[in-house]
């Protein structure tokens, strides 16, 4: 890719790279601009959006690789570099220990949940029904880091939070980033009040009462978004925020698998 500057935990590698004027090392401007890039990033997201609702399988995985290739190719355009993308190569290695860090601690935190009384029946979900250890498997290691994961890091902390952060800063760049991933779990939240029991005794069957878990679902995910994109500030690489991602999902898969 192009040129931009990097994510903070780069900035030390940065300091010692700049040019015979002073100036760092990587600012260069693409075909298109920032806010245009912006904007055709958030149209691919919702095509893509779309298309995940409603396809499955084989079908929506080949969607996610499309997106998230269509997405990487826009940050090109915009003169992004794989650093605004959170996959600078000088990072990967820290990215890999806070991945593995969070992964540690959700495990930690939904083998808690799972084991009180309290709390388990927070992982019945109706979904799981018939489901059998084979179809586990392959959400676990298939669709969420290809279907979910892969494309909404690369959409969100990736594309959205490089681009913005390029031209805006940090917080700017997580605001935007995290408003967007809330609105982005709206069609998947639509039937969630039905799939989980929890849900459906304070909601209800009906579908006004989708209502308030769809806008539940979206701040919470809106507040999710924004410790994501810090998991990206600090560690300066995409790999952090995907490990915590993965591990939310698919520990959630299988607490909820071994529960039903």
């Amino acid at each position: 890719m192009s040129c931009s500057h990097p994510d903070d935990a780069e900035r030390r590698v940065a300091r010692g790279r700049r040019t015979a004027s002073g100036t760092p090392r990587g600012r260069c401007r693409g075909p298109i601009g920032t806010w245009p890039a912006v904007g055709l990033t958030v149209a691919v997201l919702v095509a893509a959006n779309s298309a995940l609702h409603r396809w499955s399988g084989p079908f929506g995985l080949v969607t996610a690789v499309v997106a998230s290739v269509l997405l990487l190719g826009v940050l090109r355009r915009a003169g992004g570099t794989w650093a605004d993308a959170g996959l600078g190569p000088g990072t990967l290695a820290r990215g890999a220990r806070w991945a593995l860090a969070m992964m540690g601690l959700v495990g930690v935190v939904y083998l808690a949940g799972a084991l009180l009384p309290a709390t388990r029946t927070l992982f019945e979900d109706r979904r799981y029904d018939g489901m059998s250890a084979s179809e586990l498997a392959v959400r676990v290691l298939v669709l969420v880091p290809v279907g979910t994961v892969l494309v909404e890091e690369i959409a969100f902390r990736g594309v959205l939070y490089g681009l913005v952060r390029r031209a805006r800063g940090a917080v700017r760049a997580t605001t935007v980033s995290s408003l967007l991933f809330g609105l982005w779990h709206v069609l998947p939240s639509l039937h969630l009040a039905t799939a989980k029991p929890a849900l459906t005794a304070v909601s209800g069957d009906a579908v006004l009462g989708a209502a308030p878990v769809v806008a539940a679902t979206v701040l919470f995910t809106a507040a999710a978004g924004v410790l994501f994109c810090e998991l990206r500030r600090r560690s300066g690489s995409l790999l952090a925020p995907m490990g915590l991602h993965w591990a939310v999902n698919a520990f959630g898969y299988v607490a909820g698998f071994l529960l039903r």
